[in-house]
């Protein structure tokens, strides 16, 4: 008995650490959902109410707790926290607790920086409709440094050459759509964001992956559509649906399940 204690408090300590981390990340991301749409900086400048402008002391950056504790508002003029930022918390804490539980051995970290891109990126798209190209590129670079790192471990370039065919597959497949849509319908019908979305999760998945995240983002979106009209909102051809956020949804539940492509 007393060895089972000594044995599962390491590893409950791993996952209660990854927890913080992962809602400090996400106390984090949150600033970056507001800010970033706004043209605001992300890095310089006091973390501050929206409403009224006072910084905000240590008790109140508490992740989750602060939010809770304070009923989602400003303790000086009330306005509201929106349940965005304890989305954001919420999912990074997840994020953290999912990769130490189920990612791959060796693959932890990796886990853990896909999944806090990906959740920034999937919330940025389901608020705004919007997938910023420096956010891309940062994926697709942590993507490719992790792929390389596996290379110089396995003296191969057989994971470069995946990683790369997945890229070129995952912007191409969503690409190819989109142009062939606007040819046909005479009007956008995709984001621009998706495409380099795609390609810099294949980076990660390989083309394998690339083809596994389509298919399961055509699920969830098919899901959202049912629960929309089951909720009886229109549904039409021309209603917006974030295709990057489903890809986000899928990608990350995928490399847990499979490692790199």
């Amino acid at each position: 008995m007393n060895q089972d204690v000594i044995v599962a408090a390491p590893w409950g300590i791993l996952v209660a650490g990854a927890a913080v981390l992962g809602a400090v990340i996400g106390s984090f991301l949150g600033a970056v959902l507001v800010r970033l749409p706004e043209g605001r900086s992300v890095i310089r400048g006091r973390s501050a109410c929206d409403g009224c402008g006072k910084a905000l002391t240590v008790t109140e950056l508490l992740p989750v707790f602060s939010w809770l504790a304070q009923r989602g508002k400003c303790r000086t003029c009330g306005a509201a926290i929106g349940g965005w930022q304890l989305a954001c918390e919420l999912g990074g804490a997840a994020v953290g607790i999912g990769a130490v539980i189920f990612a791959r051995e060796g693959l932890v970290l990796a886990a853990m920086i896909l999944g806090w891109q990906l959740l920034l990126l999937g919330l940025l798209d389901l608020r705004h409709l919007w997938l910023p190209r420096p956010l891309l590129g940062w994926l697709a670079l942590s993507g490719a440094a992790v792929v390389i790192a596996r290379t110089l471990g396995e003296g191969s370039l057989d994971p470069v050459l995946t990683s790369l065919s997945g890229g070129a597959l995952g912007f191409v497949l969503l690409w190819a759509t989109a142009r062939f849509y606007l040819k046909a319908r005479g009007r956008e019908g995709m984001g621009s964001g998706d495409p380099p979305l795609l390609g810099a999760i294949g980076l990660w998945l390989g083309p394998l992956g690339v083809v596994e995240v389509m298919l399961g983002a055509s699920i969830v979106g098919i899901v959202v559509a049912v629960v929309m009209l089951a909720a009886r909102r229109t549904v039409t051809a021309d209603t917006a649906l974030p295709l990057g956020t489903c890809l986000a949804v899928v990608a990350w539940p995928l490399f847990l399940l499979q490692g790199l492509g």
